[in-house]
């Protein structure tokens, strides 16, 4: 999968053809430079290590300003390795946003908001208020009973309950892009992408 390394720049709307409003993300997309060619023979598989955005040279470890030397390139904040590429790329190759055209369908990968801890109603969907399940009484976003009587005396693994929310790696797939802007290394796809604003996201066809 052919896939760059973009920042979330935020969420906006545009009309088609036909009139209607559709809500769509728009993706700072590269440009993204080639650090490193992981090959078959040295490391056991293939891929291209992709740095993106500019970094400063002296916040860098020496090991990492010399990594990017090799590449002939500025040291970089998001680095990511990406395999199956369709195009044959060498060190210090610079990829843009033309990987993409408008129509393709790609998925973009991020890390999702952090929401911190949250109750079972936010956090599983649970019927809380208005939809008072069993045995709630005057207390309604608790999560209720969740034992399993006096066998086996304890609560099974995975039962759902509350706990921190967000901030995982989440995927979403089969997203359409809308507009491609060359000039300005821009992404439209319709529909929303996980994370918040300038957050780095990963977008694959």
């Amino acid at each position: 999968m052919s896939g760059l390394i973009g920042k979330k720049i935020g969420m906006t709307s545009i009309f088609d053809e036909n009139g209607k409003n559709i809500p769509c993300t728009v993706i700072e997309l590269g440009p993204c430079v080639v650090t490193q060619v992981r090959t078959k023979e040295v490391d056991g598989y293939e891929a291209y290590q992709l740095g993106f955005d500019d970094a400063r040279e002296k916040n860098a470890t020496k090991a990492a300003q010399g990594h990017f030397k090799k590449a002939g390139t500025s040291v970089k904040k998001k680095v990511v390795e990406i395999q199956d590429f369709e195009s044959n790329y060498g060190l210090g190759d610079v990829i843009t946003v033309d990987l993409f055209t408008e129509g393709d369908f790609v998925d973009v990968q991020g890390t999702s908001k952090g929401k911190g801890f949250q109750g079972v109603v936010k956090r599983h969907g649970f019927g809380g208020v208005g939809q008072a399940t069993h045995g709630q009484h005057n207390r309604l976003r608790a999560p209720g009973s969740v034992g399993a009587s006096s066998y086996p005396s304890r609560v099974f693994k995975g039962m759902r309950m509350a706990g921190r929310m967000g901030g995982e790696k989440v995927t979403v797939q089969n997203l359409r892009v809308l507009k491609v802007v060359t000039d300005k290394n821009l992404l439209v796809v319709k529909g929303a992408v996980p994370g918040h604003k300038n957050s780095y996201v990963i977008v694959q066809k």
